[in-house]
């Protein structure tokens, strides 16, 4: 039962809380999708955009982490990777493809099951879901709103990828609500980032000790650290976090500022490629601060 002066809970809600799974003929265009990975450790995420494709982004097999170690072959979330003399007859050979891209439902997968990622959920379902990556209190826009994005995208660019503070679930999360985050001392919008950072919070938080001796209780009190860090992570309560048109993520060569882009593709330009979404989300703060 919710708490006390909360709505109650929908029947998808009381689902969702067990899992987020559903079927192929399900999916719909604008949905946000992911499949969980090495045995549920982490999942990949991206956005379906009808007729069996979905568009998504990734660093490249084994480059996830970046770090040069046994790590970058460990954290593997790229999904098209099957062998290059066996490419998927639908996708062709994108086992070295990083960046925004668009594969096959079957590629995405990558053998995993379909999970749809839930949005405008209720705080008590959001706690109730101890598992970061798979809802957000912020609510979703349109479909078309959310393909448009997806699809600009593909052709532009998301701008460098890092584990932390721009991943797949970052790219499908902008897609969805427009939000980036503008400060670059937080982690990016991702709830499995933050649920890791979470996570470490309530592990090595020193005041634990002096609020309980029992382990019992020391578990208890971790688990409302961890909670309560979750929650304010997400950016359907944070601050730091502003709605930026899609145009203005493409940045001109040579510039070392976001500039807003033209929706004509014979306008635009290669280097959009490298662009830093957080430096457009910044960009526009100060516009709205001046």
């Amino acid at each position: 039962m919710p708490e006390p002066g909360s709505r109650w809970w929908t029947v998808p809600e009381m689902v969702g809380i067990l899992s987020n799974r559903i079927q192929k003929d399900e999916l719909k265009p604008g949905d946000h999708i992911y499949s969980w990975r090495n045995a549920y450790l982490y999942a990949h995420h991206g956005i379906y955009v009808g007729d069996g494709m979905v568009i998504h982004f990734t660093r490249g097999a084994g480059q996830e982490v970046g770090t040069g170690t046994v790590l970058d072959r460990f954290i593997f979330i790229s999904s098209p990777s099957r062998p290059s003399d066996s490419p998927c007859p639908r996708c062709g050979d994108q086992s070295k493809a990083e960046g925004v891209m668009s594969s096959c439902l079957e590629c995405f997968l990558y053998g995993g099951e379909l999970y749809l990622f839930q949005y405008g959920v209720s705080p008590s379902l959001f706690i109730a879901k101890t598992r970061g990556g798979t809802c957000t209190l912020a609510p979703s826009d349109p479909p078309e709103h959310v393909l448009h994005r997806a699809e600009f995208l593909l052709q532009n660019g998301f701008g460098v990828y890092n584990i932390f503070k721009n991943n797949c679930e970052d790219f499908a999360i902008y897609c969805k609500t427009g939000l980036l985050v503008f400060t670059n001392i937080s982690v990016g919008r991702s709830g499995q980032a933050t649920s890791f950072l979470a996570a470490t919070t309530a592990i090595v938080s020193s005041p634990l000790r002096f609020l309980t001796t029992s382990v019992s209780g020391l578990a208890a009190v971790g688990y409302g650290v961890y909670c309560v860090s979750r929650f304010l992570s997400d950016i359907g309560v944070r601050r730091d976090v502003t709605k930026i048109p899609v145009e203005r993520l493409v940045v001109c060569p040579g510039s070392q500022e976001s500039e807003p882009a033209t929706t004509d593709a014979s306008k635009e330009s290669p280097g959009s490629q490298e662009s830093e979404p957080a430096a457009a989300a910044a960009d526009t703060l100060k516009e709205k601060e001046s």
